[in-house]
């Protein structure tokens, strides 16, 4: 599972990084506290960089559904498409085959059961401000012939660290090495390639620490840096 992201990227940095322009910059808000569940707009970086980067929105309405209150409720189970079965639902199938994209963030955040409690995890990549997640994307087209581009991001099985941190579920999202970034956008990729992709992130190369509860507080504002401080809880042990 992955729903909930630091996405407090400016203009700059996403043009710098990913080497394109980011289109509609002026509807695009960096923010430290991007959840799924209220249906955001992000960046994403598709196989065509001439296009742009362009605000997709997260959860994925697959181009063949036919009415406004079935994709409506598909979109809220596409949050994430997971890599075990992705080549063969019909939900993802043919944008893992045709329509891959690279999700841009600084971090993402995870919940340990712990204690009788949730604890807030802060996950970064070590040495890299702002790294991929692996995503896939389609477009659907609503009455009235607007066009609505969605995605999802791809989760594999969580690796040493993350199963300690998502001990509920044990998943994560797929992170792309800067170098496999071309390569994971590219069409006509063999299946064993794009399944090697999708491996889980080596233990040793993500950094993590505990956060702030304020990041459950619905009334706070969670765009504030103090989201993704280091905080330590009397429940908590080491990971480390």
């Amino acid at each position: 599972m992955c729903f909930t992201v630091n996405l407090n990227i400016v203009r700059e940095e996403l043009e710098e990084r990913y080497g394109s322009e980011l289109i509609d910059h002026d509807k695009y808000r960096p923010s430290f506290y991007y959840h799924a569940y209220s249906l955001p707009s992000m960046p994403v970086v598709c196989s065509d960089r001439s296009a742009g980067i362009r605000l997709f929105r997260w959860g994925l309405i697959p181009s063949w559904v036919t009415g406004e209150n079935e994709a409506n409720e598909i979109m809220l189970k596409t949050f994430n498409a997971r890599s075990e079965t992705i080549a063969s639902k019909p939900a993802f199938r043919e944008s893992f085959a045709y329509r891959r994209c690279l999700v841009p963030v600084r971090g993402f955040f995870e919940w340990q059961h712990l204690g009788g409690r949730k604890i807030p995890w802060y996950i970064t990549l070590r040495g890299e401000e702002i790294f991929s997640l692996a995503g896939i994307w389609d477009s659907w087209t609503m009455q009235g012939g607007i066009t609505l581009n969605t995605f999802s991001v791809v989760t594999t099985r969580a690796n040493e660290l993350m199963e300690e941190i998502h001990n509920s579920k044990k998943r994560m999202p797929v992170i792309l090495p800067a170098a496999a970034e071309s390569l994971w956008l590219k069409e006509g990729i063999p299946g064993d390639v794009l399944a090697a992709l999708m491996e889980p992130a080596g233990s040793d190369l993500l950094a993590a620490h505990t956060v702030s509860p304020l990041i459950t507080n619905s009334r706070a504002d969670r765009n504030r840096p103090e989201l993704i401080m280091p905080y330590n809880y009397p429940v908590q042990g080491s990971l480390f």
